[in-house]
Formats: C-alpha cells, structure tokens, sequence
C-alpha cells in the first residue's frame, strides 16, 4: 500500500494506472478508520482494480463551532487498518496542500440548493458547500471510475448523486449499507467522544428507528404519529437532546405527511457535544 500526501505524485499516479487500463474507486474519509469506513474499502476493492481512501479532516465543512481541531486523527493507526482491508493508496494531504491558497480565500465552491438546506444542512450552514467542494476535487485529483459512500451519512450521498447528476460527473456512486456494533449503535468516529453513560444512552437512536419501522411494518403510514413514536423514545432518555427527527423523499428529502411506499427516517441527536446521526430506509 501506498501512502502519498502530495497531488502531484497523486496525479502521476492515477495518470500511469489510467494508461495501464485500471479501474479506480475511491473512498473519500476524515480518517479514524472504523469498520464502516473498512466496508466501503472492501466494496471498492470487489469492483475495481485499484483502490484509493482519501484521509483528509476537511476545515471547509466545518462550522465556526464545531470539533474541527479536536476531530480525531490516527495516520499510522489508519494505514494499518486499511493495509489489512486491502487498501492500495492512501491520498492524505495536509490542509496546505489541498488548499494551497488557503481554505479561507477559496472564491470557487460547488453550491446545491434546497436539498443542502434540510435536516443536517439546516443546522450546519455552509457544511454541504463545504462536503460538495472538496469531493469535486477529490474527484478531479482521482478520477475514479466509481466512488464509495455510507449510507449512515444519507443526506450526504443524496447530495453528491444529484452533485453528479446535475454536473455530468462519469462517475458511479455506490451506497454501503450502515455498519452497526453488536448493540445496534452505528460506528462513527465521533463515538470515541462519549463517554461511557452517553455510549449507552445513545443506543435509543437505532432503537428509535427499529420502532418506526416496526410500526410501519403494521400498517402505520401517518409520519406524524411515526416521529411522535421516535420523539417520546428518545425523548425519555435525559442524556439525549434532540436536533431533528426527519421523515423525508429518499431523492428531494421534502418532508412526508405520510409514507406511500419508500422514505428516509433521519435523526440527529446530541449526546452531551457530541453529535450522532443515523437513519434507516423503509421501502413498503
């Protein structure tokens, strides 16, 4: 496995596997590597030839307030686990070298509207700006014939698809189901910030999701009574503030009043000043 910081040395790289006829996907990460980000390296690794993870903690995405300087970091942890996953190059630049005329004069952005705006988007303004812009130039840098997201982060891979729609981008976007621990909780590398009562509050997430769909599955199709169902179950655990509970259109993410066949149940909710997201896709 190689491990290269510089976009040069990326380009020539990709430039030589191109003339040899490779495929390319790329993993696109923040890095602190968990078993989902390690299912989206294996996905990639059994559809193309080669296999690039960008670990790159992003400032652009970040908000004012937000964890941007605490995220965790781990090169020499992550490169272990993604040699064993199968990984072939890690692109790991610094923040100078992505953007050399640093982040705060970027003048150039990639903007989408409406579904930017919504769930997550709502309270992080200018974060999807921030995901849209460096994923373009992740893709300009890697050219990848297809390119790996996790379905924990929904809102995200249904912007960058439109983002690849809209844009007449050649690429495939594939979606890898959530990787959950044995308790249910989905893996996050934001976990490691809980601590051990808010890990075992925050199981209520998942369970809250189980619960809408096992309702669904009995007929229940009114999404008021649906996120009235998530609001009280998570509402009883005291270490739980809720941020948003969403029932939405899998492409628009334009709100439900009720589920005809198919919809995104989304929640944010903090644990202490962690964040956590998960979501669930309920198809009648």
């Amino acid at each position: 496995m190689k491990i290269i910081s510089r976009v040069e040395e990326l380009r020539a790289l990709i430039h030589e596997l191109k003339l040899q006829g490779k495929s390319v996907g790329l993993v696109p990460t923040m890095g602190y590597l968990h078993e989902g980000h390690l299912s989206l390296i294996r996905e990639a690794k059994a559809q193309q030839d080669v296999v690039v993870a960008s670990i790159f903690v992003n400032p652009l995405q970040f908000g004012a307030n937000e964890d941007f300087a605490v995220y965790p970091r781990d090169l020499e942890r992550d490169s272990q686990l993604a040699a064993d996953a199968g990984l072939d190059i890690i692109f790991a630049p610094s923040v100078e070298e992505m953007y050399p005329q640093g982040f705060e004069n970027m003048i150039t952005f990639v903007d989408l509207i409406h579904i930017t705006d919504k769930l997550c988007g709502a309270a992080r303004p200018g974060h999807f700006r921030g995901v849209a812009t460096v994923v373009t130039k992740l893709f300009n840098l890697v050219c990848p014939d297809a390119a790996y997201f996790g379905q924990k982060d929904a809102q995200q891979v249904i912007v960058i698809k439109r983002m690849v729609v809209d844009l007449n981008m050649n690429i495939n976007i594939v979606t890898v189901p959530i990787v959950r621990e044995a308790d249910g909780l989905a893996m996050s590398s934001r976990n490691v910030y809980l601590s051990p009562e808010q890990r075992q509050a925050a199981l209520v997430l998942n369970q809250s999701l189980r619960k809408a769909a096992a309702l669904l599955d009995n007929g229940e199709r009114d999404c008021t009574k649906l996120k009235q169902a998530i609001e009280q179950m998570i509402g009883a655990e005291p270490l739980a503030d809720i941020e948003y509970i969403a029932i939405c259109d899998t492409s628009t993410l334009e709100n439900l009043a009720k589920i005809e066949n198919k919809a995104l149940i989304a929640l944010a909710v903090k644990f202490g000043n962690t964040r956590l997201i998960d979501n669930i896709i309920w198809e009648g």
